[in-house]
């Protein structure tokens, strides 16, 4: 019984979209592709495939394991080339996750350069705020930026990232540009990220304060707060990755640079600590951490 050749049997049966145009694919014969699922559940004991007469989906046992299936040959192709090649060629599919605002603003790009190195990776990227199932939904890593408290992930900080109060002219000009930490209670407003807290930190004369501003609008999207700050909505605490082009451009200035409490939270390549690292995905990781580094490009002073 050969469980490789089950794997990628199984792999052509969902990617052709049926059992009779596998087995076309294989050049095989339909029953001999049938009987091989047939018995690949069998000693899965789980149901993979639902089948009628015109159609399959694959249940979620048959989701997850289609999906290991396609890294572990991944993986044999990877080790197979750079034997070959002599030369350690990374080919396979790295199937990543990223925040959105940071995926779109920043890992195109980066994710661009690492293909130009080497064209034979395909990437299968997901751009999503809510906390993903590594193991489940199949990724292979995952950016993060906070400080992490799981213990059942291996972390690589791949760079810095610094919050910022800020705000733009036009609201300065309509409101008074906040002077001290108390100036902040009087008639000011606030955008707020949905898991923001509700109070900002502050340092005045040594001591640290906590300071609560009236929310005009709430988002679980920072790029739709950044856009209703600049045009003078209300103040922003916002990553210096999404506001340091409006800040270099003028249309956002620090507000009380000097008196809040610095919060700068790391940003993490994180992948399950009883997975396999895969040379492709380390190589991305190694990359990443290189391209976004210590001062990362979008730094700005404030």
């Amino acid at each position: 019984m050969n469980q490789f050749e089950d794997m990628q049997t199984f792999v052509r049966i969902v990617e052709a979209g049926s059992i009779t145009k596998a087995a076309e694919q294989l050049n095989t014969v339909k029953s001999a592709v049938s009987r091989r699922l047939a018995e690949l559940e069998k000693r899965l004991a789980v149901t993979l495939l639902t089948r009628t007469t015109r159609s399959q989906t694959l249940t979620d046992n048959g989701l997850s394991y289609y999906q290991q299936c396609l890294r572990i040959i991944d993986d044999v192709a990877e080790v197979e080339s750079s034997i070959k090649d002599g030369n350690c060629a990374l080919a396979g599919t790295i199937k990543l996750a990223a925040p959105l605002s940071f995926g779109i603003a920043h890992l195109g790009e980066a994710l661009q350069q690492f293909n130009a190195i080497h064209p034979d990776i395909r990437f299968d990227v997901d751009f999503n705020d809510r906390k993903l199932d590594l193991i489940g939904e199949g990724f292979d890593l995952a950016i993060r930026i906070s400080h992490l408290a799981d213990s059942t992930f291996m972390a690589r900080k791949i760079s810095q990232i610094k919050v910022m109060l800020c705000a733009s002219p036009e609201y300065l000009h309509k409101y008074g540009t906040p002077q001290t930490t108390s100036d902040l209670l009087t008639g000011h407003q606030r955008l707020k990220y949905i898991s923001e807290p509700e109070q900002w930190p502050f340092i005045s004369e040594g001591e640290k304060q906590l300071i609560r501003v009236p929310s005009i609008m709430t988002s679980n999207n920072g790029d739709f707060l950044l856009q209703a700050a600049i045009k003078g909505k209300g103040l922003i605490m916002s990553p210096d990755f999404l506001c340091y082009k409006a800040l270099r451009l003028g249309q956002l200035v620090p507000v009380l640079a000097d008196y809040y409490a610095p919060i700068s939270v790391p940003a993490y390549a994180i992948y399950p600590q009883n997975r396999h690292l895969s040379q492709r995905v380390r190589s991305l990781i190694d990359f990443l951490s290189q391209y976004f580094g210590k001062q990362p490009y979008w730094s700005v002073q404030g």
